[in-house]
């Protein structure tokens, strides 16, 4: 598949999904997973008055804890021998520009910046070989954590599905390979989080094709992929820029509940 960068938004009253092209983004009907066509309409990046999770109702949303050795490392968790799965809720889901709602419930958030995979067509018991034809594209989450309660409950699904605690966009970015990119988070102006995702210890090839094995994953299936070290707590107030280098960078501000 070629480099396309496929986005859904909010524009003139209406939910729409279009290719960006520059500073403009070319709309599309149709499902951008399967048969699309241009509509021949164009708007401005700037005419944009929301951004929306790139994917519309996935069945479901995966992520992959401690696969990068630094992350294990700072948290003191051994370094894992297989991909270690949980689910997340669809409704942490949300958008480029959104705000993060720090919940009243717990005392300590950090944020994670992770590349989130887009699965695109049904994957079932898939050989590593073959594991990234059935990947659409890729995009950037930042999976928010309420540690305190990840610990409370010594499982991981509570403290990572609050509203809005999975930002992802800005866009889908599909034609490129998952390795090799720059990955990192600016905390309020400063850098923190840096790696590059050539750094996984288990690779995106290896994490689909283990999940594949236990259930089928269909397409819209987002899997988040681990973050790197460097994981700081956040307040209200703060800006979070979450960047991938290749496909962009996802802006939220966290704000009080």
């Amino acid at each position: 598949m070629s480099q396309q960068k496929f986005m859904r938004f909010e524009a003139k009253g209406q939910t729409l999904k279009g290719i960006v092209e520059g500073e403009t983004v070319s709309l599309i009907e149709g499902c951008m997973l399967g048969e699309w066509k241009k509509t021949g309409e164009l708007l401005s990046l700037a005419a944009v008055e929301k951004y929306l999770p790139p994917i519309e109702n996935p069945s479901k949303v995966l992520g992959i804890g401690l696969n990068y050795r630094d992350h294990a490392e700072e948290g003191g968790h051994p370094i894992p021998e297989e991909p270690i799965m949980f689910f997340i809720s669809q409704t942490a889901l949300t958008g480029h520009k959104c705000p993060i709602i720090y919940p009243a419930v717990s005392k300590l958030v950090e944020y994670e910046v992770e590349l989130a995979v887009v699965i695109g067509k049904t994957a079932k018991k898939v050989p590593i070989e073959s594991a990234l034809d059935y990947v659409f594209g890729y995009t950037i989450s930042n999976d928010f954590s309420a540690r305190d309660i990840q610990r409370r409950d010594k499982q991981w699904s509570r403290g990572k599905s609050f509203d809005t605690f999975k930002p992802m966009g800005p866009w889908i970015v599909t034609g490129i390979k998952p390795e090799g990119h720059d990955i990192g988070v600016i905390h309020n102006g400063e850098k923190t989080q840096k790696s590059n995702t050539s750094n996984f210890i288990f690779d995106v090839p290896k994490i689909i094709s283990v999940i594949s094995m236990t259930m089928a994953l269909l397409p819209g299936d987002i899997i988040l992929t681990g973050t790197p070290g460097g994981v700081r707590a956040i307040k209200p107030g703060d800006k979070i820029e979450s960047y991938i280098d290749g496909i962009g960078v996802l802006e939220n501000t966290v704000i009080a509940e």
